[in-house]
């Protein structure tokens, strides 16, 4: 079919550029369709990286692009949008036209994750070879590199890059739902390209050779182990040294598969520390870093480089990953152990040796080898720094069901089980391999969650239940044995490994027969387990056990700080019934208690007495599970439990957290701060500033607070030197003016909180306060007391009088004999 009748790329570009602030979304995704459909790819090549950076926005965030973190189902452009990005939707098919013809589009290096551009401005390839052979070298010198990515590297790039571009939202509008139509792209494009049943759909458009062309294929003696921690290479390849790997046909089956995960990972896994970093730095690559640079000096032309720059002193990228960006992560995390755990029974049994004979489709190795050699070495970096720098709050939970997710792979089987039955399920014995390949995962985030949780306040419902999922998790039959046994296996001595051949050469046929095939297994096993965590680590790491004497013991001070939370939470939760039992249906009216600091304590939601009960439910739980997974005696436990309850009676429970006394008050100590963090202690939160300025109560009478604060105002601003003398007199006047004029409580103020002196001495001023007669109690009696003089035949003044003359006598006998009743 012919044609129409086609503009040159820069009218047509012109022309979209236009259209976008004419044209409502549906019309410019329409008019895309066509134009993707009827033009060439040589026209469509000039537009393909502003189309790009106009659905996901610029990389440095000024272009906010379609939004998509922020557009969700309840937007009339979210059906929209996800049929134009959907894998199969005309996006994708202008990228496997373009992809057809090996066009190649520049990004800068600038743009890379922190560790890989300064691996490249060192001049050393970075580990992962999704940087390998398209690195552009400009006149201007090394520090304005490039690379040529082909068009589908390109469009997964900047699909990946929008999830990490800062960019400002409006107001009250946040990125972190996972409903938005950036979260279900994700989602939708992981399982299509790693999917778990059946294979990768091929691509519509062929180039000459009858298959899209794969950006980097790796060569079949390479295969998989040439990334990640898992390398046998010892050095890495000098960026002037790029090779050229020849392509390996099976090899074009997945690499959509394996570009897509590798950005995923790269992009959104490689931001953690400096200090990170350094560790990661292996001797092999100081070692090809020290050869380039000795190369460096017979080289003509040499790249800029500042004196003395190096890949530890440039890299500076700040730690800050949002809880949206954690979510999307997690989302990771789950796909690929449910795409790892779709790997047929027969292809998981079998050896690698025996592996390397058999004909296995690319997929299902790529289904072997995703999770370690893929995310692992980075998202326990990624993890680790999140336990250490993530606030300590209830967000935190984005990232402890990250990493619960990675730590569980036996959740996403495929096999559906009763929730009630899961909860006790046994970790079968198959995953013993998994648990010794992640041992870190295990033991060292478990320490580092430890440190979060005591300077947690557990009395909080949400830390508690974060508290009780760790718990729950690592007390699962048979899992706290396997965590144990591979700690066993890292401890075995050196010597063991002294005769160990590589696992190569391990077969009877190949000279191995000396060695028991015991003995090859536990040699195995340790090696796996020491490769692992000196990877992670580094060798000269100072491994803690999960269940050595040290850990025990902060376990033991979590326990301490969890029972002194469930009383708090007790307690709380029991002042909070009695002063609902003394409130009655009459509390409406003010009657069922006379302290204005009874209403107004500052409690959060939080500390209500349903999430009370949930609190002590979840912390007693988790006490259970703690004694279970590191088999704590019970009686021991009992009586820690009957100490701290003995040495905290009610006297000391209502004790100060502890303070010094400053020039304005008292100031927190250290062990003051870390008593209300555990819960220990707290201060008796009441309103200690103006009373004519608390918020109005729910049985007050707004207009009337307001009405009467005005006036009581005027008389006290006026007459409030004659208040002052008379309640300065020593006589039965004086101690009369008291009565009516002062605060009741200003001559029995405890110290319940830090408070400045100028505002208690200024509160103690005598005044006069007319704010109780906008109470609802205080109406209903006058009401009633006309009433009955109305009743008695009393007019309204002669009630009013008799009222006042009322009032005035009980203040007499109060004044007469307050002290005495105060006494008894």
């Amino acid at each position: 079919m012919a044609a129409p009748t086609l503009q040159q790329p820069s009218f047509l570009l012109a022309n979209l550029k236009a259209d976008t602030t004419t044209k409502p979304l549906l019309h410019r995704c329409q008019d895309l369709v066509k134009i993707i459909d009827d033009y060439p790819a040589k026209e469509l090549h000039a537009i393909f990286p502003w189309l790009v950076e106009t659905v996901f926005g610029s990389l440095d965030g000024i272009i906010a692009g379609w939004n998509l973190r922020l557009l969700h189902s309840r937007s009339h452009e979210y059906n929209i949008v996800l049929e134009f990005l959907k894998p199969s939707g005309p996006m994708m098919k202008l990228v496997y036209k373009l992809q057809a013809e090996e066009y190649k589009y520049e990004i800068p290096v600038n743009y890379l994750p922190g560790p890989v551009k300064a691996c490249i401005q060192e001049g050393v390839l970075p580990d992962c070879p999704l940087f390998h052979n398209k690195l552009q070298f400009p006149l201007s010198g090394v520090l304005t590199l490039n690379l040529a990515l082909n068009p589908f590297e390109f469009f997964m790039f900047n699909f990946a890059y929008c999830l990490i571009t800062p960019k400002s939202y409006p107001q009250g509008q946040q990125g972190s739902s996972t409903d938005s139509a950036y979260f279900v792209l994700v989602d939708t494009y992981l399982k299509y390209f790693l999917p778990s049943e059946g294979s990768v759909p091929p691509s519509p458009f062929s180039d000459s050779r009858g298959s899209v062309t794969a950006p980097s294929p790796r060569s079949s003696s390479v295969s998989f182990a040439g990334y990640g921690v898992h390398s046998p290479s010892l050095l890495k390849h000098h960026i002037f040294h790029q090779p050229s790997v020849n392509a390996d046909p099976a090899a074009q089956e997945i690499w959509r598969s394996e570009t897509l995960l590798q950005m995923f990972v790269e992009i959104w896994l490689h931001h953690y520390s400096l200090e990170m970093y350094q560790k990661l730095q292996s001797p092999q690559v100081k070692l090809a870093l020290l050869q380039y640079r000795l190369s460096m000096s017979s080289m003509p032309c040499q790249p800029y480089a500042s004196p003395g720059s190096g890949t530890r002193h440039t890299y500076q990228e700040p730690f800050s990953p949002t809880e949206e960006h954690v979510l999307v992560v997690r989302l990771l995390v789950k796909h690929l152990h449910a795409f790892s755990n779709s790997l047929k029974p027969e292809q998981l049994s079998s050896s690698p040796s025996a592996h390397s004979h058999t004909h296995t489709s690319p997929l299902e190795e790529f289904k072997r080898v995703v999770v370690q050699r893929f995310v692992q070495q980075k998202l326990y970096l990624f993890l680790q720094n999140c336990f250490g720098h993530w606030p300590l709050d209830a967000s935190f939970r984005a990232v402890l069901e990250t990493w619960l997710s990675y730590i569980q792979p036996w959740r996403y089987t495929g096999e559906k089980t009763n929730p009630q039955q899961d909860q006790n399920r046994t970790v079968p014995d198959k995953w013993e391999l998994f648990v010794q390949e992640n041992l870190l995962m295990y033991t060292k985030l478990f320490q580092v969650f430890l440190n979060r949780a005591v300077r947690t306040d557990l009395v909080n419902v949400k830390n508690a239940l974060m508290v009780f999922r760790v718990a729950k998790v690592f007390a699962q039959p048979n899992l706290a044995e396997m965590i144990q046994k591979g700690e066993q296996l890292f401890l075995e001595p050196e010597h063991v490994l002294h005769h160990r051949q590589p696992r190569g050469y391990l077969t009877p046929s190949q000279g191995g027969s000396y060695v028991s095939s015991k003995q090859r297994v536990v040699t195995d096993m340790v090696f796996r387990v020491k490769s692992h965590v000196y990877a992670l680590e580094g060798q000269d790491c100072q491994y803690k056990q999960m269940f050595g004497t040290e850990l025990r013991g902060a376990v033991m001070k979590l326990i301490q700080i969890i029972a002194q939370a469930r009383q708090t939470a007790k307690r709380i939760s029991d002042h909070s019934s009695m002063a609902t039992g003394n409130n009655s249906f009459m509390s409406w009216f003010g009657m069922g208690s006379s302290d204005l600091n009874n209403t107004f304590n500052g409690a959060e939601a939080e500390e209500s007495g349903e999430c009370l009960k949930k609190t002590h439910e979840f912390l007693d739980r988790a006490l259970e599970n703690l004694c279970q997974i590191f088999k704590l005696n019970q009686g021991q436990l009992n009586q820690l439990i009957s100490n701290l309850g003995s040495s905290q009676d009610d006297g000391n429970c209502k004790q100060l957290p502890d303070c010094i006394q400053g020039e304005n008050g008292l100031i927190l100590t250290d062990l003051g701060r870390k008593q209300i963090i555990s819960g220990l202690r707290r201060f008796d939160i009441r309103y200690q500033g103006d009373p004519e300025l608390q918020p109005i109560r729910s049985y007050e009478n707004a207009l009337l607070v307001r009405l009467l604060y005005r006036i009581s105002s005027l008389l006290n601003d006026r007459f409030g030197g004659h208040m002052n003398a008379l309640c300065s007199r020593p006589d039965f006047l004086g101690r009369l003016g008291r009565h009516y004029l002062a605060d009741p409580d200003s001559t029995t103020q405890l110290k319940q909180s830090p408070l400045s002196r100028r505002t208690l001495e200024r509160n103690r001023q005598p005044r006069l306060s007319l704010r109780p007669l906008a109470s609802y109690r205080t109406i209903l009696l006058l009401l009633i007391f006309y009433v009955l003089g109305a009743v008695l035949s009393f007019g309204p003044v002669s009630s009013t009088l008799l009222i006042l003359g009322g009032g005035f006598l009980l203040g007499l006998v109060m004044t007469l004999f307050g002290d005495k009743l105060k006494k008894h």
